[in-house]
């Protein structure tokens, strides 16, 4: 976590689409990159549903339908996946509800669900001001404020610290509410309190943890429920417990939980002798608690006056909502003037970042050229930029091979269309294909105001897989899957998960290899007899100079907030280390630059005077002035390793994994592009588009199946492939018995694997490799 002085807090501006009014006693929750709010009043209660994206920095109001619930204020507001709960609030003056709707957000569509009601005892009465926490499949609501007066209009408070549980039905729809039997002191009556819930890593039972609130005064003190025994404390805590109050927000990133905002009293007031009398402010103090060591650290005090407007000002009944290890404030009142009777409420929108963002995934090849690498790697969310460093510590030149083999195979010329066997093993010639394999997800559109969900059931995978310029030697085998930060991150939120599966090659061998980067699905089926079910894929790529320029961003003077429309999950072959090795490569790293994308077109990289340092030496953001450093162009037929880090508000987080690419030698074609396949009565039918860079005339195409062995049984990692086409034509028929005999490969979701490359005078250039989904699981597909 930042120290306090190191805390950068960022007024959002500039934003697209529907700004909602003002409010306070609004709720948010978070699905990936979205906030989504609900609820609220100013000026009467408000019942739209908005959503901003902090990607792309746009609000937008989707079009909801079904049972839509009416305004409420100081309602629950649960997100389970892509559903959320609504219970209760105030939904006119003096009047409280006890319903609950449920909101699938997938589908932007409104039910009203009526839970069993306890077996033992009422359900919970109509009220506002509760906590409503989810864990598992079961919500927990605690506490809150009742209206004992029939007549709304005769307001007639009950502070409330009844506890239910609701366990939920999965996906859609509830069971029941119950009435748990609890052990130890039950906190006091309150209302506008927080209740969070957080179990530590592999160890220990979940536990509430409920922070001050209402109840006549306002409250300091700290419950907490163990879920699994029942059980009620008071835990001892270290360090300075946050004011009294009520109407904060509590958010629990890793392992603490961040308290921002609230009514307090007045500096020296003494609220022991006089709570009911005592005049009250809103506040912007922002602390924590280590839920791990009960330790309370302040990190902005509630006696900090902000003259500059760094901060937010203080406010009290606003959101917060936590998406990766950012926090974003939005709106609330700021104040409560006796003497007008009157209240003002905030419209602006803040973040902070609350530590450094975690490592990117390996860089991934999108393009090599013989002197220049179109790269990328995993967006990491909620960053304001990235810093990549090449490596030039590695064998240089390796020549270039004449062989007209396929990869890995030395064939038979008698059988040279026959169903030969490509085992992907490793070589130990200075030309054998290094692989990375990564994912490209989420393709956001943001020209589109509002969004919806569709269902794809077919995705086609995609990926170069490049042998390098000696076709006798094998391909690696393709790595296990890896997973990449939470990612969150993925841009587009509920959009598209066209999962393109990459096999990216270290080549020599091409004059420009080419990775598939974007992909649209267009599936038409029918159940009559005989009809062809179509599954069409078509493949694209960055091809264009105007594309590369847009996504690639040279070394920046000023570090700002990004908007990212991809993101990537790389499992890359990782370099083995070796301290020794590691720290002379260490004194060999050299910045690239700053982009604030997750793309980089590398042509040339920055030297150091000697005594200087890296950004990743510092360890902070200060940007150097790379106009008075040294260029270093790249050079043909040379390996490159690169790293990548995300920058945000606290700094440099670690480095990915290390990648490892060679410019290519001129002369061999690229990889075969715009793979389609569709289902016919024989099979399916396998086709693709000639190489953007063929390097000469085409001489043939070979394509692949990767079948099953006992060599992939033993090693899940090993693929071995059985040839299945060899001829000058672009296209090819597999037939229902091969498909038989094909490998359903498991690295990530299940499916079958073929490679295409094609040859010319010099031999094949790197393959295209296709996984075709096997599995009927639903991918959401939101788009806006």
């Amino acid at each position: 976590m930042a120290a306090p002085s190191l805390l950068t807090w960022r007024r959002v501006s500039s934003f697209t689409g529907p700004v909602p009014r003002a409010r306070h006693g609004h709720r948010a929750v978070a699905i990936r990159e979205l906030m989504i709010i609900f609820g609220g009043g100013n000026e009467g209660i408000a019942d739209e549903l908005h959503v901003y994206n902090t990607v792309t920095n746009q609000w937008f109001l989707p079009a909801v339908r079904g049972d839509i619930p009416p305004g409420c204020a100081a309602h629950g507001f649960v997100c389970d996946g892509t559903r959320i709960l609504v219970f209760g609030g105030m939904v006119e003056y003096g009047r409280y509800s006890n319903e609950l709707y449920e909101l699938q957000a997938s589908r932007w569509l409104w039910k009203k669900v009526k839970p069993q009601p306890p077996s033992s005892g009422l359900p919970p009465c109509p009220r506002l001001g509760h906590s409503f926490s989810l864990y598992g499949n079961k919500c927990y609501l605690f506490g809150g404020l009742a209206n004992e007066s029939e007549d709304s209009n005769n307001n007639v408070p009950r502070y409330l610290n009844d506890f239910y549980e609701l366990e939920l039905q999965h996906g859609s729809g509830v069971v029941g509410w119950s009435i748990p039997v609890t052990k130890g002191i039950v906190p006091s009556p309150r209302e506008s309190h927080t209740a969070i819930i957080y179990c530590k890593k592999d160890c220990g039972s979940p536990k509430m943890y409920v922070f001050g609130g209402m109840c006549g005064a306002r409250l300091d003190d700290l419950w907490q429920l163990d879920l699994e025994t029942m059980s009620w404390s008071k835990p001892e805590t270290k360090g300075t417990v946050p004011l009294p109050r009520s109407l904060h927000t509590a958010s629990v990133i890793g392992n603490k939980m961040y308290i921002f905002g609230g009514w307090v009293p007045h500096k020296g007031e003494n609220t022991e002798n006089s709570p009911h009398d005592c005049e009250w402010r809103c506040t912007s103090s922002f602390s924590y608690l280590n839920l791990d060591t009960a330790e309370w650290t302040t990190l902005v005090s509630d006696c900090q006056e902000d003259k500059k407007n760094s901060r937010p000002r203080p406010r009290a009944g606003h959101c917060a909502v936590a998406i990766g290890t950012r926090l974003y404030f939005w709106s609330g009142r700021d104040g409560y003037k006796k003497a007008l009777n009157s209240q003002v409420c905030c419209k602006d929108l803040w973040y902070l970042d609350t530590e450094k963002p975690s490592a990117p995934s390996q860089v991934q090849l999108i393009k090599a050229t013989t002197n220049s690498f179109h790269l990328k790697w995993d967006e990491v969310p909620t960053v304001e930029g990235y810093l990549l460093q090449l490596n030039t510590d590695l064998p240089h030149h390796a020549p270039p091979c004449d062989s007209s083999d396929m990869p890995g195979v030395k064939m038979d010329p008698h059988r040279q269309g026959s169903n030969s066997i490509l085992p992907n093993s490793v070589s130990d010639t200075v030309n054998s294909a290094k692989t990375e394999h990564t994912a490209v997800k989420g393709i956001s559109v943001k020209s589109r105001p509002d969004f919806k969900v569709t269902d794809s059931n077919v995705v086609l995978h995609s990926s170069v897989a490049s042998n390098a310029s000696n076709h006798n030697s094998c391909m690696v085998p393709m790595p296990r899957k890896t997973e990449g930060p939470h990612t969150s991150a993925n841009v587009g939120v509920l959009s598209s998960y066209l999962d393109i599966r990459t096999v990216i090659p270290e080549t020599s061998g091409s004059s420009t290899q080419t990775m598939v980067t974007q992909q649209t699905i267009k599936t038409e089926s029918s159940s009559t007899n005989g009809a062809v079910v179509k599954d069409e894929t078509s493949l694209t790529t960055f091809s264009t100079k105007s594309e590369v320029d847009e996504t690639c961003a040279l070394p920046a003077t000023k570090i700002s907030r990004i908007e990212v429309h991809a993101a990537a999950v790389p499992l890359s072959k990782e370099i083995p280390s070796n301290p020794v090795a590691t720290m002379k490569a260490e004194q060999q790293w050299c910045d690239v630059g700053i982009f604030k994308s997750n793309t980089a077109l590398v042509s040339q990289f920055y030297l150091l005077p000697k005594g200087k340092q890296s950004m990743s030496k510092t360890g902070n953001a200060d940007v150097p002035d790379y106009s008075l450093l040294k260029k270093q162009d790249l050079v043909p037929g040379t390996g490159y390793k690169f790293r990548v880090a995300a920058i945000n508000g606290c700094g440099i987080g670690p480095f990915s994994k290390i990648s490892e690419f060679k410019t290519c030698i001129p002369g061999f074609p690229g990889a075969p592009s715009a793979v389609r396949i569709s289902k016919n009565v024989e099979g399916i039918h396998l086709s693709w588009e000639p190489p953007t860079s063929p390097s000469g005339n085409i001489l043939e195409y070979s394509a692949y199946l990767a079948i099953r062995t006992a060599q992939i049984q033993d090693n899940p990692s090993q693929l071995v492939f059985m040839r299945i086409y060899c001829g000058l034509k672009t296209s090819c028929v597999v037939t229902a018995g091969q498909l038989a005999n094909a490998h359903i490969d498991y690295t990530s979701r299940p499916a079958i694997v073929f490679r295409i490359s094609a040859k010319n005078e010099k031999g094949y250039g790197p393959a295209t490799q296709v996984r075709w989904l096997q599995d009927q699981e639903v991918n959401m597909n939101l788009q806006f």
